[in-house]
């Protein structure tokens, strides 16, 4: 009668110092999942700062590189200061305006002002006789209201301008004639009294 043996058993790898029979593929080892995970994170988060970093240098590049190339500017002279504003020497001098200004406005024309003021009642010959004008030209004046007033344009070549009114029968009356800012000035009252106001040209061009 044969002795049955009991089937064997394969021990564990690693433990009691056995070693797997042979035939046998050693059995696979255990990889470090959290270690390739952590490596991958730090990688990540790496490349982030590094493009963080080109993207900050670039920028600042570029600014500079712009203000460097940027043309001059246009409205800016060697003779104008910084803004575009002209200097003294640009600006034209006085002589200048006004020789324009005298082009656009021309000179006003000296003008000759005859004036009779007070009360003067017409009479049986009719109302206050006026008369008035120069050497050579010889005008007649309404009295209106209590006053006459009249404008001639100066004549150069007159010798005297005049102004008159005589009262008819009563009343009381001035007058005065101005030439160039000189006035002279007369007065009459009562019956048929004549003021007589007159300015004559002087030797030197003025009037008196």
């Amino acid at each position: 009668m044969s002795q049955q043996y009991p089937p064997h058993q394969p021990q564990e790898p690693g433990r009691g110092g056995h070693r797997p029979p042979a035939g046998f593929p050693p059995p696979p080892r255990k990889r470090n999942t959290g270690k390739v995970i952590g490596f991958g994170c730090a990688g990540v988060l790496a490349l982030f700062v590094v493009i963080g970093v080109v993207t900050a240098v670039t920028g600042t590049g570029g600014d500079g590189g712009d203000r460097a190339g940027r043309p001059a500017d246009p409205t800016r002279t060697a003779s104008s200061p910084a803004g575009g504003k002209p200097t003294a020497a640009d600006e034209p001098d006085e002589a200048t305006k006004s020789g324009a200004a005298g082009e656009k406005e021309p000179a006003k024309k000296k003008a000759v002002t005859f004036k009779v003021w007070g009360t003067a009642p017409a009479g049986a010959l009719g109302p206050l006789d006026i008369t008035y004008g120069s050497d050579s030209d010889n005008r007649k004046g309404n009295f209106r209201d209590g006053t006459f007033e009249a404008t001639l344009p100066l004549d150069g070549d007159a010798l005297y301008y005049t102004v008159t009114a005589q009262l008819q029968g009563s009343g009381d009356i001035n007058c005065s004639v101005t030439v160039g800012g000189h006035t002279e000035k007369a007065h009459a009252s009562g019956g048929y009294n004549i003021c007589h106001a007159q300015a004559n040209a002087g030797l030197l061009g003025g009037w008196d």
